[in-house]
């Protein structure tokens, strides 16, 4: 017979801590990479992968309008704010901007 030895206590974590979550606009980015990855993959017809590389672009135009123009319009209203993963606006816009143009590089460059 296996004996279960079940611990003391149970861990205890601090919901605050921004470290714990992700940021939205970021994971949105990531995903867009996967989008933009799935161009690539010649497993896939070369009509579908120009649709995955259209389907990129066409998110990638939304994303700056709505996402980045809120940020835009948080920064110019003064928002200091942190979002759940520890960010202000401004922060946000810095690191979208970063990834955003390795993103757009690479979709350029296809």
């Amino acid at each position: 017979m296996v004996e279960t030895i079940m611990p003391e206590s149970k861990p205890t974590f601090d919901l605050q801590d921004p470290k714990l979550y992700l940021n939205r606009e970021l994971g949105l980015l990531e995903f867009q990479r996967r989008v933009l990855d799935e161009s690539v993959d010649l497993r896939w017809p070369l009509l579908e992968r120009v649709k995955f590389l259209s389907i990129f672009g066409s998110n990638m135009d939304e994303f700056f309008m709505v996402r980045v123009g809120g940020l835009k319009m948080q920064i110019a209203e003064g928002v200091v704010d942190f979002s759940p993963d520890g960010l202000t606006p401004a922060e946000q816009v810095a690191a979208i901007r970063k990834l955003a143009t390795e993103l757009l590089k690479s979709g350029h460059e296809l």
